[in-house]
């Protein structure tokens, strides 16, 4: 587990996951912050389960039709150890990113200084990997044309997002057993209850660097748990509560 450095006096702690052996792409990174007023500092990326998580093998085999790679579980613990930390010291918000993003600061600057939770905003993604149903939420967001919008769907991705300790509290405990990868968990606000916000455009993007969690994620779905009927009606069942909540942002328009 990484190890967070002591509170420094700004509003916003900004942590950068990465690899503690990873020095050329945490270079890279320091390189591309080099102009930014924000403190920020590296979050040593887990490379096991953390304290307080139970991973479910038969419910990931039944969700994901294999098993999750060590670099999946590695990524879901280095998230949910930052949100148990956030709990155990009380910080008021974060802003969290993975080594591999390329980051509009100016706007970070800003994001960094709002008081999201008393702005209604206990989640903010800062990117998404995939377009999904989506209603706009607020226009001109701390700059002109930056829109907030609530995505409904598997979006996909951690690359960036800040949190409030009240988002890390309820998806702390909504994630401690581990079911599918991270990110997955996260996009199901229908389950968990946290509304899914992003920032469009996103202020940050993904840079073209080979993942550290591999390919193993793509493989086929061929585990017999995935293509029970059990499974299959699951399936039914969650898109129906999908579906359901889209209904439910329609008509609140």
């Amino acid at each position: 587990m990484g190890e967070f450095l002591p509170d420094t006096g700004e509003s916003t702690e900004v942590l950068v996951v990465s690899l503690e052996s990873a020095e050329a792409r945490r270079a890279d990174f320091a390189a591309r912050a080099a102009g930014t007023s924000l403190a920020w500092r590296f979050f040593d990326a887990c490379t096991a389960p953390a304290p307080g998580m139970t991973i479910d093998e038969a419910a990931i085999r039944r969700n994901k039709g294999r098993a999750m790679s060590k670099g999946e579980i590695g990524c879901y613990a280095s998230h949910f150890s930052i949100w148990q930390d956030m709990i155990m010291r009380g910080v008021r918000q974060a802003i969290i990113l993975e080594d591999d993003t390329v980051v509009d600061w100016a706007y970070l600057e800003q994001l960094a200084r709002a008081d999201l939770n008393a702005e209604g905003i206990d989640y903010l993604r800062l990117y998404a990997k995939q377009p999904t149903w989506q209603r706009i939420v607020r226009r001109d967001f701390l700059q002109h044309s930056r829109t907030i919008v609530e995505l409904v769907g598997l979006a996909y991705g951690t690359q960036g997002y800040a949190i409030t300790l009240a988002g890390a509290r309820q998806l702390a405990e909504h994630c401690r057993t581990v079911c599918r990868p991270i990110d997955d968990e996260m996009d199901r606000s229908w389950a968990h209850g946290l509304p899914n916000l992003a920032l469009y455009p996103a202020p940050i993007l993904e840079a073209a660097i080979v993942s550290d969690i591999g390919n193993s994620r793509f493989v086929p779905k061929n585990d017999p748990l995935y293509h029970s009927l059990r499974q299959r009606v699951w399936r039914q069942v969650e898109r129906t509560r999908m579906r359901m909540l889209k209904a439910r942002r329609l008509l609140e328009r």
